[in-house]
């Protein structure tokens, strides 16, 4: 029988688990979504459905992947055996599925704009021909879904080389990297002429722009910017070892994520009000509206390509997680059938997401519930699947892991307060899921 194979370090683990919630949730998703909630009180939203929800539940997904040791169905078994909990990590799965089938799309996207900022094709362009080059762009079904594979190709080569020589030796050059890019830019937009309301903007909270559809977003923002509710964290925290802090990991990775989050909207909300752009523009905010600034500064093709690399690293490291919870329980664990499984898995993900890579061009008029392929599957990810998986893991935790069991695992490779785990426990318990009931009734419109 294999060996199962395990992170090299406490920080290796803490690289790439930071690298799956610092994805597209924290730099594509959240200024788009900030900018049309009203800024800065979303922002302060997103932290505190992040510290009393994502916490807790990232912390309960460790809890029950390092508890059993194995991938995200096997776990469920394990620890509620004859039962049918094991579907929470099947769920988890195709929510992986469909998830990297459209993120990939946008990961395409981002390495078709680095090719176009590098050989120059972006210089010198205004708003209006940068919009138009994005419409041409999303519309060319050759480039859309050639540099989608490219993107998927990417993801399966890192994937398929295990977790400490593929995943984790990726994380630990890109995550740096990441914040060194991030800082640089954050540094260059804050102090442009100009840039004060869009720091403002996003550190100001204005309440009179909150509304129940806010308050929905910001909790679907705090689990897809976390990886919560898939069972990704319960892949991850399976290759840990015993002796490894879970508070002191699911602390550095939240705080990690609301930092990058913070850099996101300092780096791109007061270079965008410096120019007198608008910062609701939607999705194409960081490929319409960015480049119009970045064009506009000394050097600016130089920043945006810095931009775009950062980018990319933030897609791929999210884009390796929701490959690898799929090929852990494929593969079962056997390191010699992970090369077969990267492969036929990451080509079959690439499939399923041709028609989000054609919904904005050949099948731009096949709409599902009034919404492009593309939308309906980001929203029923976004909305339904991954609220629906955090419902499901803050239920099985204390329902079906003994009060007992679960602090001894937190406890271990750290002293903790008994009055911090209490904490956990009742939130895990009795806030979390009523709240994201709460919520999803809101979504699917039952009150």
């Amino acid at each position: 029988m294999s060996e199962r194979e395990q992170w090299s370090s406490k920080l290796g683990f803490i690289l790439a688990a930071a690298g799956s919630a610092i994805g597209l949730g924290a730099i594509w998703k959240f200024p788009y979504i900030a900018g049309q909630n009203g800024g800065g009180a979303f922002f302060l939203l997103f932290i505190l459905f992040t510290l009393l929800l994502g916490l807790p539940l990232l912390l309960a997904e460790f809890v029950i992947g390092r508890t059993a040791q194995d991938n995200a169905v096997q776990a469920y078994k394990k620890i509620a055996p004859g039962t049918n909990w094991h579907w929470v990590g099947v769920l988890g799965m195709i929510t992986s599925f469909v998830l990297l089938s459209f993120y990939a799309v946008i990961g395409g996207w981002i390495l078709i704009y680095l090719f176009k900022a590098i050989s120059g094709q972006l210089d010198g362009l205004t708003s209006e021909e940068f919009a138009v080059v994005f419409s041409n762009t999303i519309a060319d079904p050759l480039l859309s879904v050639g540099f989608q594979l490219i993107f998927m190709l990417l993801t399966i080569i890192v994937v398929s080389r295990g977790i400490q020589k593929g995943i984790e030796s990726a994380s630990r050059f890109m995550m740096p990297a990441l914040f060194l890019l991030f800082i640089i830019l954050v540094i260059r937009a804050v102090t442009l002429e100009g840039a004060l309301e869009g720091i403002q903007f996003i550190l100001q909270p204005d309440f009179s722009k909150v509304t129940s559809q806010t308050l929905l977003e910001a909790m679907g923002q705090s689990f897809f910017t976390l990886s919560v509710g898939v069972s990704v964290m319960v892949t991850y925290s399976s290759y840990l070892p015993k002796n490894q802090s879970l508070p002191h990991a699911a602390v550095s990775i939240v705080s990690m994520n609301i930092f990058i989050v913070l850099l996101a909207g300092l780096a791109i909300f007061p270079a965008v009000f410096a120019y007198d752009l608008e910062p609701n523009a939607g999705p194409v905010l960081l490929f319409n509206v960015l480049p119009t600034v970045f064009n506009q500064l000394p050097f600016g093709m130089l920043f945006f390509i810095a931009f775009l690399i950062l980018f990319l690293f933030a897609a791929l490291t999210s884009a390796f997680s929701l490959l690898e919870i799929i090929i852990s329980v494929i593969s079962n664990g056997k390191p010699e059938h992970r090369i077969k499984w990267s492969w036929i898995i990451g080509l079959a993900i690439f499939i399923l997401g041709v028609p989000s890579a054609l919904s904005f061009g050949i099948l731009s008029d096949v709409q599902i519930f009034g919404k492009s392929i593309f939308d309906f599957a980001d929203y029923t990810v976004s909305n339904v699947l991954l609220p629906f998986g955090a419902l499901l893991i803050s239920i099985f935790v204390p329902l079906k892991m003994k009060r007992s069991l679960l602090y001894s695992e937190i406890k271990k490779g750290n002293w903790i307060k008994k009055g911090i785990f209490d904490a956990w426990y009742f939130t895990i318990r009795f806030i979390a899921p009523p709240l994201i009931i709460l919520v999803m009734m809101d979504v699917l419109g039952i009150w």
